[in-house]
């Protein structure tokens, strides 16, 4: 079964349970904004693959995240700030009209049960995104990683380290399209791992 979510797009990639601060200036943007709010109604994030976040016309890719709401700071010009948190995954079935904003029938994605044992998969994970940021603060680019959610199972870990690794929005996008965890530790380990190794390359003036 599918739903209808109203869309917005950007220029960045959203995890599950991720947060994330937008500045809503557009008009179509500030209309779904305001009905967001009144209905408590959550919206999808999808990475602009091609184009511009302003203006429409955009392209867009098919698997994003619905968030929530938990602060919003309307200004007296009508812009507002919120602040995002990620939810539930979801395949957009069809894109709709953008009247009088973007949305699309979607369909909610589940997360795989590990099929294996995920401790190796995740300390290779948080060893390599450890990495990869140690070294960026070395370049003064990034702060070194915080420590993880406390307590949280290997679901909510794995998109943690998703959203601490250094990695462009198209790795960033492959990491969400990824159904199960573990899977999601050993690409999220090789390519924070990649960054890492360049990082260190520079560093050494080679």
């Amino acid at each position: 079964m599918s739903s209808q979510l109203a869309m917005f797009p950007l220029s960045t990639v959203l995890f599950p349970h991720a947060v994330l601060t937008l500045h809503v200036f557009e008009t179509r943007y500030r209309a779904m904004v305001k009905e967001c709010l009144e209905d408590d109604a959550t919206f999808g994030v999808v990475l602009i693959s091609r184009g511009s976040e302003v203006g429409g016309g955009e392209t867009r890719s098919a698997t994003g995240t619905a968030v929530r709401i938990e602060r919003a700071r309307t200004l007296p010009d009508g812009r507002s700030i919120l602040l995002v948190r990620g939810r539930t995954r979801f395949q957009v079935l069809e894109w709709l009209a953008d009247d009088p904003y973007p949305r699309g029938n979607v369909a909610w994605l589940e997360e795989s049960p590990p099929r294996v044992d995920p401790s190796e998969a995740l300390a290779a994970a948080e060893a390599a995104v450890q990495r990869a940021r140690a070294l960026l603060s070395e370049l003064e680019e990034l702060p070194p990683s915080t420590p993880g959610p406390r307590g949280a199972g290997v679901e909510a870990r794995s998109w943690w380290l998703c959203d601490q690794a250094p990695l462009s929005a198209y790795d960033r996008q492959r990491l969400l399209e990824c159904d199960d965890p573990v899977e999601r530790l050993r690409l999220v380990a090789g390519l924070a791992g990649s960054v890492a190794d360049d990082l260190a390359h520079l560093l050494r003036g080679g």
